[in-house]
């Protein structure tokens, strides 16, 4: 391709909502964290090598399916999901840092010795959880 020589009309997403494949026998219900795993979504667990790339807003049942048989529909943003207890529970001091994939309704402060993913940046910390950048647009 050259360089543009006039005014273009280039394609726009939202960049907050997406939707992916899931994985053969995973079922994501609403408001779990969501990751890709070798291209397909799954809700988000402890594991290596796995991209948060939201919450899901809808239910997905493809426990009975193949890989890609559904879609789920999956949304970036800030969201709140239970903290983690022990040394890994996040602390107020620790936002700004990175939070790790427990499961798919919570995050902890550490990898847990190399097992888990990142799952976003720490935005907030309050009594009932941690809030989270999460998704594509929060690396």
């Amino acid at each position: 391709m050259t360089a543009l020589s006039a005014d273009r009309a280039t394609p726009e997403r939202d960049g907050k909502c997406f939707s992916f494949p899931v994985k053969a026998g995973k079922k994501i219900f609403t408001g779990a964290l969501v990751v890709l795993a070798t291209g397909y979504a799954e809700p988000g667990a402890t594991a290596l090598n796995l991209l948060a790339v939201g919450r899901a807003e809808e239910p997905v049942d493809n426990s009975g399916g193949a890989d890609g048989d559904v879609n789920v529909e999956v949304r970036a943003g800030c969201f709140r999901y239970a903290n983690s207890a022990g040394a890994d529970l996040i602390a107020e001091t620790d936002i700004g840092a990175s939070a790790y994939i427990v499961d798919d309704q919570t995050v902890a402060k550490t990898d847990g010795g190399g097992t888990r993913s990142k799952a976003g940046t720490i935005i907030d910390v309050d009594p009932q959880g941690v809030w989270i950048g999460l998704g594509l647009l929060h690396p």
